[in-house]
């Protein structure tokens, strides 16, 4: 690991291709994901990585010849495995409004983010639900959605972490319909897909059954399915929740819009747990992160699979290298 070179003596990637990554949760299985998942990639892919994070927390953790812009200077207890700290959930906030910094000012064009731990960086004054929603204040954009993105199946969600009492009001057809355009729109450009077929799933039992369980379906998404469908998207739905991640699955659709969090991660979690990746729709930059949390229970023991993180780095290049193409 090697701190950034001084100004006049940059390596030769350039902000066009330099992939920022943030460590998380010092106090969780950040620093051990990242440094295993910087050793298993590419040569040319590391070299164009820069950690922000900590030195001390980073020790030991990420190979030689790895750029690290050290956000912070923490204390030996406010790194310690499993043991968070006031300190260190600042630190957390800290290492990813650098990384947004070093984005808008060019620097880096994609961002990789390890976990942090959302109660804890609420309680550091962080007045965000988590990465995405700050992501798009902080970027200015006006309408972003969450993907898990797997080998079998890719899923957005409309609504993202609210209780489910507060989903139906937030499932409009406005939102719907920004979805599904975010989607689509995401398929072509960084999936690669000519025509993608987006799948949406109702959010009542039966899809509603006509009203008989429900009317989000025929009051929100049915007519945000019309609107994108008149706008020449190929889009489907309101999907029976319980088939609908099968039909992709088998190739129905490329992708499908989910209505609440759990609709959607219980299935990509079974079917794509270690190599689903969380991107960020609707940004500037190409945003990905692993799928999973700090796990405080295991952090510093050495079990930590950096299988989702591999995946959240390699995927980020994808993206990446595809806008630079067009």
């Amino acid at each position: 690991m090697t701190h950034e070179p001084a100004e006049g003596n940059e390596p030769a990637a350039t902000g066009a291709d330099r992939i920022a990554v943030t460590l998380g949760d010092p106090s969780g299985i950040g620093p051990e994901i990242v440094g295993k998942a910087l050793a298993a990639a590419p040569g040319a892919l590391a070299r164009r990585v820069v950690v922000f994070g900590d030195g001390g927390a980073l020790r030991g953790a990420v190979p030689d010849g790895i750029a690290l812009r050290a956000v912070t200077h923490l204390a030996p207890e406010d790194a310690r495995p499993g043991r968070p700290t006031p300190a260190g959930a600042a630190a957390q906030v800290a290492y990813v409004e650098a990384a947004v910094a070093a984005a808008r000012a060019g620097e880096v064009a994609a961002l990789v983010t390890a976990p942090i731990a959302k109660a804890q960086v609420r309680r550091a004054g962080f007045a965000f639900d988590g990465h995405t929603d700050y992501l798009a204040h902080a970027f200015g954009a006006r309408r972003v959605a969450m993907m898990f993105a797997g080998p079998r199946l890719k899923v957005a969600l409309a609504t993202v972490h609210l209780p489910l009492r507060d989903v139906p009001a937030r499932v409009t057809a406005d939102r719907v319909r920004d979805c599904i355009e975010l989607v689509a729109d995401a398929m072509v450009r960084d999936f690669g897909a000519a025509r993608p077929r987006v799948g949406v799933v109702g959010l009542n039992p039966h899809a509603g059954e006509a009203g008989l369980f429900g009317d989000e379906e025929q009051v929100a998404i049915a007519p945000a399915i019309a609107a994108c469908r008149a706008a020449g998207i190929d889009c489907g739905g309101p999907l029976v929740p319980d088939a609908a991640f099968r039909a992709a699955m088998s190739g129905r659709w490329d992708a499908l819009v989910a209505m609440y969090h759990d609709q959607a991660l219980i299935p990509v979690k079974l079917v794509d747990f270690d190599d689903a990746v969380n991107v960020t729709l609707g940004l500037p930059i190409v945003r990905t992160s692993p799928d999973h949390g700090v796990a405080y229970d295991i952090a510093g023991a050495g079990r930590a699979r950096p299988t989702s993180f591999v995946a959240a780095l390699r995927l980020a290049d994808e993206l990446l290298a595809r806008r630079r193409a067009r």
